[in-house]
């Protein structure tokens, strides 16, 4: 079931990207609470939706979520931290209820001296500059059990954390992190309170990170990801400012790898190098509008031949590479742009605008999520927008999910 929800909506992207191991990861109505002093942080968010499919029918929903942050110290070196989010659903009427647990986070952090710290525990190492796509964030990959959003910030936040140990060493200008995820279970799970450790620990994974500022605002960071089964991945991620105005970002990802194609069908392997790209710019105005504009390109991903060939060949192996594309949160063509339009204290303080663009070059299919957020003390209301169009068989086009409203409040402990 979550494989045919992820395909459905296919939000294949990550965003809002910023290294774990430097600050937590920001989203719109989140800044109420990240305001409040406290180790304690939590939030509940009831939401009706309003849907058109695609075949001319509609669906009304229901939602109910409860999320708890906690990030405290329990002696001196020492601090705990949980993240921890339960989605209760209805659909149409209340008697067809589904309820989801995603356990973002739980591990200890030992700071055993000034410049170096050891985590142990469910972490959610995220990494990456762009916005609508980060090849760099390896443990994206079936990390997703509830999608309350196709905002990729939202996506990126309420997702599932790998169970690891990760050592980190801090100083001037520079880290270095080392962890090591193991595997833990061979199957994903669709049970609604399961930690689901074969989706995140199905395979042994590790990674290297280390980051430098060379010169004023010049800071690469350098990854080395690899794990059982797999060749190791070179990866960069680099912002520069452009101007007072305008940061430049580039995030490559380069290594030996199958095509997306063979890995979903099983087919004959066909491992060669392959680079995944998100780079672009995002200019900020004075008056708080920022707008980005990003290209994407995944090397394993299908170009305009073989996805043609896919999408009118027979169903079940079209299906099957839907549905594996987006449990990777991948997208399944080689080229998309993505454009994101922010726009804080819009005509009047505390109203925040949103919007996302992504297009399909290869197909020409699009899908466009818009939303307006007001800000309380304590209280956050939402409208989100979204709509999806193209072709037959095309990225966006074949998503049953046409159109949808949704409506929310989120009240802030």
């Amino acid at each position: 079931m979550r494989a045919l929800a992820l395909t459905l909506l296919l939000a294949t992207a990550n965003a809002l990207a910023q290294d774990d191991d430097a600050a937590a990861l920001a989203l719109p109505g989140e800044s109420a609470a990240a305001s409040r002093g406290g180790d304690l942080h939590a939030f509940v968010e009831p939401a009706w939706t309003d849907s058109q499919l695609r075949d001319g029918s509609s669906q009304r929903g229901e939602r109910l979520s409860f999320d708890l942050h906690y990030d405290g110290g329990l002696a001196p070196g020492w601090r705990a931290l949980f993240s921890d989010r339960l989605d209760l659903r209805w659909q149409d009427v209340f008697s067809r209820q589904s309820n989801v647990n995603t356990l973002k986070e739980a591990y200890l952090s030992w700071q055993f001296r000034q410049e170096g710290i050891a985590d142990l525990g469910r972490v959610n190492a995220r990494y990456g500059v762009a916005y609508g796509y980060n090849p760099t964030d390896y443990f994206r990959a079936n990390a997703v059990r509830s999608i309350v959003s196709i905002d990729p910030a939202s996506l990126r936040e309420n997702r599932l954390g790998s169970v690891m140990g990760r050592g980190q060493a801090l100083w001037t200008g520079g880290s270095f992190t080392a962890l090591y995820s193991p595997k833990l279970s061979d199957q994903p799970s669709t049970a609604p309170f399961d930690a689901d450790l074969g989706a995140t620990n199905g395979q042994a994974r590790w990674l290297l990170a280390a980051s430098q500022e060379i010169s004023r605002g010049f800071s690469p960071q350098w990854l080395l990801q690899g794990g059982a089964g797999q060749s190791p991945q070179l990866g960069l991620n680099l912002a520069v400012l452009a101007s007072d105005a305008a940061v430049a970002f580039v995030e490559w990802s380069g290594g030996r790898s199958p095509s997306l194609l063979s890995r979903a069908l099983g087919l004959p392997e066909d491992a060669a190098f392959r680079s995944r790209l998100a780079t672009g710019l995002t200019y900020t105005t004075s008056y708080k509008l920022s707008l980005t504009l990003e290209y994407q390109y995944d090397g394993a991903g299908l170009d305009q031949q073989n996805w043609d060939a896919l999408r009118l060949g027979p169903q079940p192996a079209y299906g099957a590479y839907r549905s594996y594309v987006a449990n990777l949160q991948d997208p399944p063509t080689k080229q998309r742009i993505f454009f994101r339009a922010a726009w804080q204290d819009m005509l009047m303080n505390h109203l925040d605008l949103a919007s996302n663009v992504y297009f399909d070059t290869v197909d020409s299919s699009r899908q466009v999520w818009i939303e307006a957020r007001y800000h309380w003390t304590r209280v956050d209301a939402a409208l989100q927008w979204q709509r999806s169009s193209g072709s037959p068989g095309s990225e966006y086009g074949a998503l049953l999910l046409q159109q949808a409203w949704q409506v929310l409040a989120r009240y802030f402990f």
